[in-house]
């Protein structure tokens, strides 16, 4: 197959884009991106990629889990570069989720100081709001980080 006019190898998409090559096979391997082949089986990349790993790297920046980016990608065409319309509506879907992220930092922060109901029975506080490792019966992990509360765990349910 000849190369695409207007191309990019992908080693000029990682240096354009700022994203490693490993990064771009890895993206494609999820679908995220594509590229077509040369008679090499070399990796061409239409050059408006460069726009849609520009939304990818923003959506990570974010904070926005690789599920999320993909369930985003997949309501725009391939065949077309991604533009201002879109950039709108996936970063107007993506406030309510940064919304809920900046509650849960928040709920994270005001909680550091104090006992977070891991089961650790290390911190002095441990005795008052996790006795006899109470927590522990709620499911595993930080139990107070993800909403229980110390009341839930003395109630033991």
């Amino acid at each position: 197959m000849p190369a695409l006019p207007n191309s990019l190898s992908i080693g000029d998409l990682a240096d354009r884009s700022g994203v490693r090559t490993s990064a771009l096979r890895f993206y494609e391997s999820r679908g995220l991106i594509s590229s077509q082949r040369t008679s090499g089986n070399q990796r061409r990349y239409a050059r408006e990629t460069l726009r849609r790993v520009a939304v990818i790297r923003a959506a990570q920046i974010l904070g926005l889990s690789l599920e999320e980016i993909e369930r985003a990608l997949s309501q725009l065409p391939d065949a077309r570069t991604p533009n201002r319309r879109d950039w709108e509506r996936l970063s107007g879907t993506w406030r309510g989720l940064l919304d809920d992220r900046i509650e849960e930092l928040e709920a994270l922060r005001d909680k550091l100081s104090g006992c977070i109901g891991c089961g650790c029975l290390s911190l002095d506080s441990c005795s008052l709001f996790n006795p006899d490792d109470r927590a522990a019966g709620r499911g595993a992990g930080a139990r107070y980080l993800v909403g229980d509360s110390p009341d839930d765990a003395l109630a033991g349910g």
